[in-house]
């Protein structure tokens, strides 16, 4: 048999190879389950298990065969060759690799997946999708070295997006995320497209060696979820999730245990929530109108399910486009410790381009103490036209301080225009809610608002506005060990650069405008 080499190449990237050694075969030769040159080399063709790749008739039982057949030769590669397959729940094995083609669609259908499965008294502590991962159009529960790859696409037409119009995710028969596994390790997700993927693209929860490469997903609520998870590099990725989160990070009771996510890399990738669903695919970029009620969320964030913690993240060369900021949140007693950031652009954000927030909201099991977020480096954030309302928030509670914070090398440009009225609100505590920019404003900051924190350096850092404001560019309360060096900020007449309430040890060294200062007490004081 002939080999075709591109198709071994787009293999060989996936890690698996191997599978070709006896060569790739043909839509028209693939594996039977009696055997056969295809089922020796490994891979196994839908169509030659009964599938109709024609987008009406239901393919699940013949994607399911043929992956049952797969793994009772001991593992191998399910391949998709151009067509579309409308399927129900998918159900993955140990040693399997999907494989989409280009051209091949795999589409979500409206009804008939797997129920979702109880978790027990675990249940109350997250939300319903987090909860159940069998209601997907793929899953896989306590499974290793298994891959999805290929150039095709995955799309999520009949699945829930867990509210709003159409079926609801609690429904029988009803699925909400298009692709979710569970306690599994070594895992690959690679070079596919997601369009519309249900309340979640992508929720893996407790997966181990987790590798998430070159997608490109554009979806009405979460891109990606990675939760309880360790040893986690996701790089290369484009998400445009204008109603939630793009790349999210948690740390939920999902698993009935306070489980870290640990060891994670997030690098080269993408975030935006400006784009109409689908305009990130087609490469069209169309933008929402100016007066839509979308939220443009489509950001990074740390949480808000926040039980195990998160330990050890960097994040480096990534951009966000008209969505929200990079929000850092743990208010339910996790840790989140040992973070590094660098190398960030961010265009037209929404809200806050920095939330970094320890609360007390606490869903999980009682008798948790309040977390800490503490050891975290920024350096290196550029960001254009961000919310006037809210500046970025550091803020932990009263008792509970974020602690051993570094910011660098930051141009933060604001709108401006705040007013008088909003530079004497005094932000509530909301110390049990959920953590959210928009809960803290009108802020009495233009550049950052930073209350219940200690040992926090920032160096050349400006903050700029495009209309007058007239609010400090930084506003202290109850902070301990503040040093601020080469600071820029707007001056506007009668406007101080800094407002202190309740603050010790503070240094300002080389700032603009102003001189060198050092206080060792400041109870109300303007510099």
């Amino acid at each position: 048999m002939r080999v075709n080499h591109l198709a071994r190449r787009e293999f060989w990237k996936t890690g698996v190879g191997a599978a070709l050694a006896a060569g790739f075969p043909s839509p028209g030769s693939g594996a039977q389950a009696s055997g056969g040159a295809g089922a020796r080399a490994g891979i196994y063709d839908v169509l030659q298990f009964g599938a109709a790749g024609d987008g009406k008739t239901a393919d699940t039982a013949a994607i399911n065969r043929a992956i049952d057949t797969a793994a009772a030769a001991g593992g191998g590669t399910v391949r998709f060759p151009q067509g579309t397959y409308l399927s129900q729940s998918i159900h993955l094995t140990s040693n399997i690799t999907l494989f989409l083609d280009t051209g091949s669609k795999l589409v979500a259908a409206e009804s008939g997946y797997d129920a979702a499965e109880p978790n027990g008294q675990w249940e109350k502590y997250q939300d319903f999708g987090h909860n159940h991962w069998h209601n997907s159009l793929i899953w896989g529960e306590n499974l290793e070295n298994i891959a999805i790859a290929g150039p095709g696409l995955i799309w999520g037409k009949g699945l829930s997006r867990g509210y709003g119009a159409g079926p609801k995710a609690e429904d029988p028969g009803v699925g909400n995320k298009a692709i979710a596994l569970k306690r599994c390790h070594n895992v690959i997700l690679r070079d596919f497209s997601i369009l519309q993927g249900g309340h979640f693209g992508i929720l893996a929860t407790g997966v181990d060696n987790l590798t998430i490469d070159n997608l490109k997903i554009d979806t009405n609520r979460d891109g990606m979820d990675v939760d309880c998870c360790r040893n986690v590099r996701i790089s290369n990725c484009s998400v445009n999730s204008p109603w939630d989160d793009g790349i999210c990070l948690k740390s939920s009771y999902a698993l009935g245990e306070a489980r870290a996510t640990d060891m994670v890399t997030i690098t080269n990738c993408l975030v935006s929530g400006s784009f109409e669903l689908g305009a990130l695919l087609d490469a069209s970029y169309r933008r929402f109108p100016a007066d839509s009620k979308v939220p443009r969320t489509g950001r990074i964030k740390f949480g808000t399910e926040s039980n195990g913690g998160f330990k050890n993240v960097t994040i480096s060369n990534c951009v966000f486009e008209e969505c929200q900021g990079l929000a850092l949140e743990t208010v339910d007693g996790a840790l989140l410790e040992d973070v590094a950031i660098t190398n960030i652009t961010m265009r037209d954000i929404t809200s806050a381009p920095l939330f970094l927030r320890l609360g007390s909201r606490m869903r999980g099991p009682q008798g948790v103490p309040v977390g800490s977020l503490k050891r975290v480096i920024i350096s290196g954030i550029v960001c254009h036209n961000s919310a006037s309302r809210i500046a970025s928030v550091i803020s932990g509670i009263p008792g509970h301080y974020i602690e051993d914070l570094k910011l660098s090398d930051l141009y933060l440009q604001y709108r401006g225009g705040g007013t008088n009225q909003m530079a004497a609100n005094e932000p509530p505590e909301q110390e049990n809610a959920y953590p959210e920019p928009g809960r803290f404003f009108p802020m009495p900051a233009s550049g950052f608002y930073i209350r219940h924190a200690k040992n926090l350096d920032m160096s050349n850092v400006e903050i700029s506005t495009t209309e007058s404001d007239s609010r400090p560019a930084f506003f202290l309360r109850d902070v301990r060990g503040a040093d601020f060096f080469r600071i820029k900020s707007p001056a506007a007449p009668g406007v101080s650069s800094f407002e202190l309430r309740d603050v010790q040890d503070f240094t300002l060294g080389r700032g603009q405008p102003g001189g060198d200062v050092h206080l060792d007490q400041a109870d109300h004081k303007s510099v």
